[in-house]
């Protein structure tokens, strides 16, 4: 990781990333892919916008892969 202190999107994604992987830990997956509720997952959902909103800053549209 960089030295500079991290902003409010990346503090959020590193929570949703650890909600994530404590979820996959109690159904015991190594993925989300593997789980029953894959689709429609709203943790996974919002672990998705947290993705995206700590690559984009919060800006919307237009955002490049």
């Amino acid at each position: 990781m960089h030295s500079e202190q991290k902003d409010k999107f990346e503090l959020f994604l590193d929570e949703m990333v650890k909600k994530l992987q404590d979820c996959q830990v109690n159904k015991g997956h190594k993925s989300c892919s593997l789980c029953e509720s894959y689709f429609g997952c709203p943790l996974r959902d919002e672990y998705v916008k947290a993705v995206y909103n700590s690559m984009s800053k919060g800006d919307t549209g237009g955002f490049e892969f």
